[in-house]
């Protein structure tokens, strides 16, 4: 026998509106129990929003020797009728909020359950309190529908026993919560780790529960500090969140990164807690755990919350195990490790997976006897993650089984370990996700779009595959590198608790968004659409990102810059268009600030036409020179062998090399005789000729440096006029290094200047350079052969840019065997 809940005077639940003793909860739930007049044994589903009815329903259902099967609130009519079809439920509580869904469930499962509206439970009449007790500890209590990372949901079946073994372990062998306490109720109570650790642990031991129903961070701290909130128990996200708040808030703070700096040297809690008493002040003041679980949590999160002085507790676990398996012992916290064993927890290790039994472990699966001997066998439960314990006890996770990527080559990789790695890179990145597609790593990046813009970051999907992934790659062994990366604009499918569907992830990189919005019926949106779809061949919605759904790079914001301009006389800046969500929103802008409709709008013709004055740098003496000492480094690691000389013309011509390698450059210039190198200027970008040396050998070596966050449009005018002095370009058309030495997309801006300037084009194919040296790699591998050959030029004609861009791209993908 076990006393869950004793009639006390002291507060049980308080909250907005809210404040209930123990002997007011306990009377509320023997109403609630009277309702459900059926014998014991009965299943009896709760589908609502957290709300003081949940818990009474929770434990009137006990009461009456029932068995509890919590809904998610967020589920669809397909969802609940899943589950009223697996375990035909007698009697299901719901708010008026979600009766409409229980009423469609209804009509597509067929169920006879009967309906108890929380709205229309009458709360007049005082009925006596008395202490709630569970006689018999081995029924089942629960049966929760896992969501899972992997498919359709199973119901667990958990017994009192199983939860008593966590109550005990927090409550009594390790004192996590005590009567004084007073804990937040936060997360959604269908879930084990909330519904235990907010509802059932603070009932167990006479602490008081806060009910807090809005996660709008003002609404959070207000409660925190109202109710002087002791216990908070969260996810990863959510810490992750505010985490990032306050790591912002310091890093523009001198005096608060000297603090968190002396704060980690000297590593005292208690020192901590006084350096950042005005961060305790804003949790309420009373904050004595933070408590974590659900999924795994980034240990440079723990460690910052450690530093500001929070107790940060983690653990490890799953709904099977109701949920506790291991966790942190107050004062013993090391970061990015759960913790250590539940007292009675019997742990092993089967080829890497942790193995577990115990009083924890719960009965089995609802219905499904098969899938509950492929976990359960011979009274261990096979956990399908993957660790090891070490001397000291603490236990190690390293992965999920079903998770692990084998690679082609059989190597095997922790998509989890890469995707904090992405993550902790750089504060631009939301989220990020690993995946395995056609033999190749990939990875989707979801980016904080606000925080890119306010940064001046004008090319988003450059500047997380080259600053951020590039990155990471050098940091990483050969066969771990992402080779391909997707960037979202949606947040990646997880569960309520965080974690990814990872299985989603492949049919996400490839999905087109199916837009539901409807045109706004204004002539300058019809005008505008017109306009974008034929600058990047691709049809245009209305809720379509500028950035993330049409891919608009810098060259296509500029011309759509000077388009906007001339057909509305609304001026845009190329850098401006990160304010503007979607290209309905900023057909609406024009709509309300136009001056003139003039639908031809501008050519690049135009453009390239306007006077612009440029000083082209002038090469030093010495510019001969410095590319012969440059031929000869690398000549004496690299064997080179180049051809096709004879292709260059002897007038004005753009020459356009594929990007393997940053040494392409020095190849293809080393190449050219110094008649021809003397008059030929390379496009290069700025970011990588920062400093007044590197600026000075810019400017004296015929490189023409190129802001692409800045002003564009004079840049390419810049380059137009090299060309009328009847000078050479070299162009990368990538406009970037290749990631796995394959050719990436072309830009268009070789084939604007060519086509409009009647020049012609010559393709530069190389071979080998990515083997020497790869994106990533800091070191050259020894003579290896790369093969530089100028390809025939490619003239322009009367085609579109896209046309002759396409040209140059399949003569080159030929010859390099990518056709």
């Amino acid at each position: 026998m076990e006393i869950f809940i004793r009639n006390l005077e002291s507060t049980a639940l308080a909250g907005r509106n809210i404040n209930l003793s123990y002997k007011q909860l306990l009377g509320n739930i023997s109403r609630f129990a009277a309702l459900l007049k059926g014998r014991g044994g009965q299943r009896v589903a709760i589908f609502s929003e957290n709300r003081p009815e949940w818990i009474y329903a929770l434990y009137a259902i006990w009461k009456k020797n029932s068995i509890a099967v919590p809904i998610d609130a967020l589920s669809t009519p397909h969802d609940v009728t899943h589950i009223l079809l697996d375990c035909r439920p007698d009697v299901l509580f719901c708010s008026s909020e979600k009766h409409p869904v229980i009423l469609e469930a209804l009509k597509e499962s067929h169920a006879d359950t009967e309906i108890l509206v929380f709205e229309d439970i009458s709360m007049c009449d005082a009925i006596e309190a008395e202490d709630m007790v569970i006689a018999d500890p081995d029924r089942t209590a629960l049966i929760l529908y896992t969501s899972g990372t992997t498919g359709g949901p199973k119901g667990v079946m958990l017994s009192f026993t199983n939860m008593i073994t966590n109550l005990h372990a927090v409550c009594h062998d390790v004192r996590i919560f005590t009567p004084a306490d007073r804990v937040m109720i936060l997360l959604p109570l269908h879930h084990i780790l909330p519904l235990l650790g907010t509802i059932v642990a603070p009932l167990y031991v006479g602490a008081t529960m806060v009910l807090n129903t809005s996660l709008n961070a003002e609404d959070l701290i207000s409660t925190m500090k109202r109710f002087g909130v002791t216990i908070m128990i969260g996810v990863p996200r959510l810490y992750r969140l505010i985490y990032k708040g306050l790591k912002e808030k310091i890093t523009q703070n001198l005096a608060a990164r000297i603090m968190l700096r002396l704060s980690r040297i000297i590593n005292s809690m208690a020192f901590s807690r006084i350096l950042f008493r005005t961060v305790h002040v804003k949790f309420g003041g009373h904050i004595r755990y933070l408590v974590c679980g659900g999924a795994p949590i980034d240990p440079e999160v723990v460690s910052f919350f450690i530093h500001l002085g929070f107790e940060f507790l983690e653990g490890y676990g799953m709904t099977e195990t109701a949920p506790m398996i291991t966790f942190t012992r107050p004062g013993s916290v090391k970061p990015g490790i759960p913790g250590q064993l539940l007292p009675g927890i019997g742990i092993r290790f089967l080829e890497g997976e942790i193995l577990v039994s115990g009083g924890n472990v719960m009965q089995g699966y609802y219905n499904r006897p098969a899938e509950t001997s492929e976990v359960l066998k011979e009274g261990w439960l096979h956990t399908g993650d993957l660790g090891f314990m070490d001397e000291k006890g603490y236990l190690h996770i390293t992965g999920r089984k079903k998770e692990i990527i084998v690679m082609p080559n059989g190597k095997n990789i922790n998509p989890e370990e890469l995707e904090q790695a992405l993550i902790r890179q750089s504060d631009f990145i939301r989220e990020s996700g690993v995946f395995l597609k056609d033999g190749v790593l990939q990875a989707i990046l979801v980016p904080d779009l606000k925080k890119l813009g306010e940064s001046g970051i004008l090319e988003p999907e450059e500047y997380l595959k080259m600053e951020v992934v590039d990155r990471v790659n050098r940091s990483l062994s050969t066969y771990k590198k992402i080779l391909r990366v997707h960037i979202s604009s949606s947040e990646l499918p997880k569960t309520q608790l965080g974690k990814i569907k990872r299985y989603l992830l492949p049919g996400l990189a490839m999905e087109k968004k199916q837009k539901e919005q409807p045109e706004p019926d204004i002539r300058e949106y019809a005008i505008i659409r017109k306009f974008l779809e034929e600058e990047t061949q691709q049809p245009v919605s209305p809720s379509d990102h500028l950035e993330l759904d049409l891919a608009l790079d810098s060259l296509a914001r500029v011309s759509l810059s000077a388009f906007i301009d001339t057909a509305f006389g609304v001026g845009i800046p190329d850098n401006g268009f990160s304010d503007f969500r979607s290209v309905s929103q900023l057909a609406e802008y024009i709509h309300r600030c136009k001056t003139r409709m003039n639908p031809e709008g501008i050519s690049w013709s135009q453009i390239l036409k306007e006077k612009v004055h440029v000083n082209l740098p002038s090469s030093l003496f010495t510019h001969n020179l410095l590319k012969n000492l440059i031929q000869a480094f690398l000549s004496s690691f690299v064997r080179i062998r180049a051809r096709g000389h004879e292709n260059l013309p002897d007038d004005s011509c753009i020459i356009a090399p594929n990007h393997q390698s940053i040494l392409d450059g020095f190849l293809v210039a080393g190449q050219l005789k110094r008649k021809f190198i003397k008059k030929t200027y390379v496009y290069a970008k700025e970011k990588h000729f920062r400093g007044p040396l590197m600026k000075f050998l810019a400017e004296r070596n015929n490189i023409i440096l190129v802001d692409i966050n800045k002003d564009l449009k004079l840049s390419i005018q810049k380059l137009a006029e090299v060309l009328k002095k009847g000078k050479n370009l070299i162009i990368f058309p990538e406009g970037t290094r290749s990631l796995n030495g394959k050719m990436g997309d072309f830009k268009q801006t070789f084939a604007i200047l060519s086509r409009e300037l009647n020049v012609p084009v010559v393709p530069v194919a190389i071979k080998g350079s990515y083997d020497v040296l790869p994106s990533g790699s800091r070191f050259p591998r020894l003579f290896r052969k790369v093969y530089v050959e100028f390809l025939e030029p490619v003239h322009p004609g009367d085609g579109s840019y896209e046309s002759l861009k396409n040209r140059v791209y399949e003569r080159l993908a030929m010859h390099l065997g990518e056709d």
